[in-house]
């Protein structure tokens, strides 16, 4: 396994935080989830990067989870009405699934430049 770039700024960081994963500085995104043609900063292309379905698979299980355990516990414990339940929970995974959907996608893009992914290609 080949050893990390160190003069590439972190994925992690540059992921998250919606900039160019090879100079750490240029906006990855126009838009909510658009990405950009190229980096402004570097020009780097993003034409490699598809993040596809992955980051919203990830995030729907971390939401199902956290809102699903928190539901549970709140109806185990304080038994509130039906409609009580929908006001609480309802908004809480709208904005759980949209907040993490643009750092995870920026985090997928940044980690498939840092780990060189690409299509995979059968040999002649």
């Amino acid at each position: 396994m080949a050893a990390p770039d160190p003069t590439l700024p972190s994925p992690y960081q540059t992921g998250l935080t919606g900039r160019c994963p090879r100079c750490g500085e240029g906006r990855l995104f126009h838009g909510f989830l658009a990405l950009r043609p190229q980096c402004e900063v570097c020009g780097l292309e993003y034409g490699f990067a598809d993040s596809a379905d992955g980051p919203a698979v990830f995030i729907m299980l971390i939401a199902g989870f956290a809102v699903l355990g928190a539901a549970l516990f709140v109806e185990i414990t304080y038994e509130p009405p039906i409609w009580l339940h929908l006001v609480m929970w309802l908004p809480l995974a709208v904005i759980v699934c949209v907040g993490l959907l643009r750092p995870m996608k920026g985090l997928a893009v940044a980690l498939q430049f840092a780990n060189k992914a690409g299509e995979g290609r059968s040999r002649p």
